[in-house]
C-alpha cells in the first residue's frame, strides 16, 4: 500500500496552533490541522488564503437579480403588454419583491452547492479515517496531518519534525 502521510497528536490547542505556524514555517504546504473546534488565528498560522465562497454567492445573487428583473421585463414590456391603470409598461416597482426572492433563492444555491464544490463533498472516504486515534477529533483531539503529496514529504525527517514539536501518537497513515 502507498503511504497517504503521517498523523501526529497535540494536547492543546495552543500547541496545534504553534505546530501549525512552524509547519508553514518550515516549508510544508500539503499539510492540515484538525480540530473539534475552531482556533482562533489558525487561518493566519496556515497562510491560508481567503474563501472563493463569497465571490461565488455574489455571482449567483448578481445572476438571479438579472434573470428576475429580466424576465419580467420582457414579459411586462414584450410578451404580454398589458396596460394596467394606465400605468407604463415597465414598471419596475412591481417588479422588485420578485426579482429579490430570485436574486436570493440563487445566492442561497450558489452558497450551498459552492460549499459543497470548494470542500470537495461529499467525501464518503478519506484515509485517515482508518486512524483509531484520529476517531478523538471530533471531542478533545487536536491533530496534524503531512501529507505524502508535499515536495519536502520524507517519512523519517517529517516524523523527526513533528516528534520535534511535540506531537504524539505519530503515525503513518496508509491510502
Amino acid at each position: 500500500m502507498s503511504v497517504f502521510g503521517i498523523l501526529a497528536e497535540f494536547k492543546t490547542p495552543g500547541a496545534l496552533l504553534e505546530a501549525a505556524k512552524a509547519t508553514q514555517l518550515d516549508g510544508f504546504q500539503d499539510y492540515d490541522a484538525y480540530s473539534p473546534f475552531p482556533i482562533h488565528g489558525m487561518d493566519d498560522a496556515m497562510a491560508l488564503k481567503g474563501s472563493k465562497l463569497g465571490w461565488i454567492v455574489i455571482c449567483g445573487g448578481a445572476f438571479g437579480l438579472s434573470l428576475g428583473l429580466g424576465l419580467q421585463t420582457w414579459i411586462a414590456t414584450t410578451a404580454y403588454p398589458l396596460i394596467i391603470s394606465g400605468k407604463p409598461l415597465f414598471s419596475y416597482q412591481a417588479f422588485v419583491p420578485v426579482t429579490f426572492e430570485i436574486m436570493i433563492l440563487f445566492s442561497a444555491f450558489c452558497a450551498v452547492f459552492g460549499m459543497f464544490s470548494l470542500n470537495k463533498l461529499p467525501k464518503h472516504y478519506h484515509p485517515l479515517f482508518k486512524s483509531k486515534n484520529f476517531a478523538k477529533v471530533t471531542s478533545h483531539g487536536f491533530f496534524i496531518g503531512i501529507e505524502a503529496s508535499d515536495k519536502k514529504f520524507d517519512a523519517t525527517s517529517t516524523t523527526a519534525f513533528l516528534k520535534k514539536l511535540g506531537g504524539e501518537n505519530i503515525e503513518v497513515i496508509e491510502d
